[in-house]
């Protein structure tokens, strides 16, 4: 997915849910539509919950990966839908 550059990015890695998802759907809103947001988060809650989350609002998960750099903290990127 490095071919694709997101127009927006946020970190939630020190946020717990449910203000993790909160904080990704408020960025989203500002977003036009086929927007990329790019989201750094923790695994646990928020790497289960926030891609589930996002998906059932009608936006896209382009790519979940971990950081090789950062053990336990993945980029998730997004195409507003």
């Amino acid at each position: 997915m490095d071919d694709i550059t997101p127009d927006h990015k946020i970190d939630i890695t020190n946020d717990v849910c449910p203000m993790t998802f909160v904080r990704t759907r408020l960025k989203l809103e500002t977003m036009t539509q086929g927007q990329i947001l790019e989201v750094t988060l923790g695994a646990g809650e928020p790497l289960k919950n926030v891609p589930r989350s996002v998906t059932e609002m009608g936006d896209t998960v382009i790519d979940l990966v971990e950081l090789a750099n950062a053990p336990d903290t993945y980029r998730l990127t997004i195409r507003k839908g």
